[in-house]
């Protein structure tokens, strides 16, 4: 949707925001259905401070302590991804007044809100990498190396305010995005000149977007979308990605393979392209103990992406593997995400 807002993100984010901001619609709505709210551990700003409201609810018998570690990893899954404040910024979005782009329930929201998109985020990113004009941007202007998290946290807020957000908001975040956009211009290793605001180029970063999130859902997702949700699921997306300046978007998924096949002719794997693909996969900006879950996840990510993909950016294809082991590491960690970012309310003593 936005050469520098989907690329310059070094691992899959995209989803945080959103699984807790659907997360607490879920709460919103259910307070509007029992006439309550929702008895519900508060969020603090940071690990420390949630883990000693876990402790004490764990030793006043409020919690298991099943429930306290699932309470921790989500929170420290949110402050990693999401930014300390994530709490803040999910209520600010939620509970904005006014109408939104999309209704509740509709496909984008099932497909953004889900687990799958840690899936999603990645295989998209690395398909984004075929475009030469696409990661002559992202090299050129993107420090992704520099300032990792905060760049996530930045693009994955972008796709929560614009699906779940109102849409004043939304329209906001768009004319950020496309400031942005227009300072974004230079000349490409092979001498082609490049804009991040050049329509074709949006167009492809969304194209990979979208056929990405909608792959990965469909295979990891928690309740996959029917042939027509899933048309409906794209046509959804045009409108942010045509509020960013793309054009000749495709509005089904007959139209989105069909488009990204017309695309085929100049993607190329790059230097530029492999060192970044690299990077993603072999040498994300996370802690030791937690690079073991990610490299399941990159497993499972580059086994999604299409055969005509791989070799370019050096890849493997293991048709045998992936469709056995690599498909059960998917729903494993994907499963396992949704039940940490899906604690129940907690229970008075």
């Amino acid at each position: 949707m936005g050469v520098c807002r989907s690329l310059r993100a070094p691992v899959p984010g995209v989803l945080v925001p959103c699984l807790v901001t659907a997360r607490r619609g879920a709460e919103r709505q259910n307070e509007t259905d029992t006439g309550r709210p929702p008895k519900r551990l508060p969020l603090t700003c940071g690990n420390a401070g949630r883990l000693a409201t876990v402790r004490r609810a764990c030793d006043d018998g409020r919690m298991m302590p099943v429930e306290r570690v699932r309470s921790v990893l989500a929170d420290a899954l949110i402050d990693r991804v999401a930014g300390a404040d994530a709490d803040r910024r999910r209520v600010r979005i939620v509970d904005a007044a006014g109408p939104r782009w999309f209704e509740e329930g509709s496909p984008i929201r099932r497909v953004h809100g889900d687990a799958a998109m840690f899936v999603g985020g990645l295989r998209a990113l690395l398909l984004q990498l075929l475009h030469p004009l696409a990661i002559a941007g992202v090299a050129a202007h993107s420090d992704y190396r520099g300032d990792p998290w905060g760049r996530l946290q930045r693009t994955s807020e972008f796709l929560a305010v614009t699906t779940f957000g109102a849409a004043s908001d939304a329209e906001r975040a768009v004319a950020r995005v496309r400031a942005v956009h227009e300072r974004v211009r230079g000349v490409a290793p092979d001498g082609r000149p490049f804009a991040a605001s050049d329509p074709r180029l949006l167009t492809w970063v969304h194209v990979a977007e979208i056929d990405s999130f909608l792959t990965a859902y469909q295979r990891y997702g928690a309740e996959p979308l029917t042939p027509g949700e899933a048309d409906e699921y794209v046509a959804q997306t045009v409108r942010v990605a045509r509020a960013l300046g793309a054009e000749d978007l495709p509005t089904s998924q007959a139209e989105l393979a069909a488009t990204i096949d017309a695309y085929r002719p100049e993607l190329r794997g790059t230097a530029q392209a492999r060192d970044a693909a690299r990077y993603l996969l072999l040498s994300p900006p996370l802690p030791l103990p937690a690079r073991p879950a990610y490299a399941a996840l990159a497993a499972v990510a580059v086994s999604l992406l299409p055969r005509w993909a791989r070799w370019p950016l050096r890849l493997p294809w293991l048709p045998i593997a992936e469709a056995t082991v690599v498909r059960a590491v998917g729903h494993t960690a994907t499963g396992t995400i949704r039940w940490v970012m899906n604690a129940p309310p907690r229970s008075d003593a």
